[in-house]
């Protein structure tokens, strides 16, 4: 992936996470604090009972953390891998119409990169997003554990 910009991003996920894009999940923008994903509530992502289905939310959620991870690896030049280790998530109103899912731990990952990249040691960190419906309301937050490890050089 070259600069990580939304068109970029959102194409991505055309490509390489196509459940979350024909779900309608798409980043709505990104800087080096904070990040937004959205998704508007359809007949193809709910759930019997009309609401977003929770897996759509977790898709939305984890996106708007983990854009946060790739944009600061992106910008570290270093080989680094990253996965989910841990998540939980908590539901509070029936999530319709368009849910932005915010997070705002960018400072969290950048130091945690840069602890990585300094020890070679792998390290975690806990990124959080809420969604939030149309009128402001929270619906849902989603806490992801990252762990992230300077990946070795291959021996030959």
């Amino acid at each position: 992936m070259s600069e990580i910009t939304v068109k970029n991003m959102n194409k991505f996920l055309m490509f390489k996470l196509p459940s979350a894009f024909f779900s309608g999940v798409r980043v709505k923008s990104i800087n080096n604090n904070e990040a937004i994903a959205t998704v508007k509530h359809k007949w193809i992502n709910q759930n019997p009972f009309k609401s977003l289905y929770w897996a759509v939310q977790g898709m939305t959620s984890e996106l708007a953390t983990g854009i946060l991870v790739i944009k600061e690896i992106k910008e570290s030049g270093k080989k680094i891998s990253m996965l989910v280790t841990k998540q939980t998530g908590t539901f509070t109103k029936k999530a319709t119409g368009r849910i932005n899912f915010i997070c705002k731990d960018g400072h969290l990952i950048k130091a945690s990169i840069d602890k990585t990249i300094a020890t070679g040691e792998g390290q975690t960190v806990t990124m959080t997003a809420e969604g939030f419906d149309e009128k402001g309301d929270s619906v849902s937050k989603f806490e992801y554990e990252w762990s992230i490890k300077v990946k070795s050089p291959s021996i030959k």
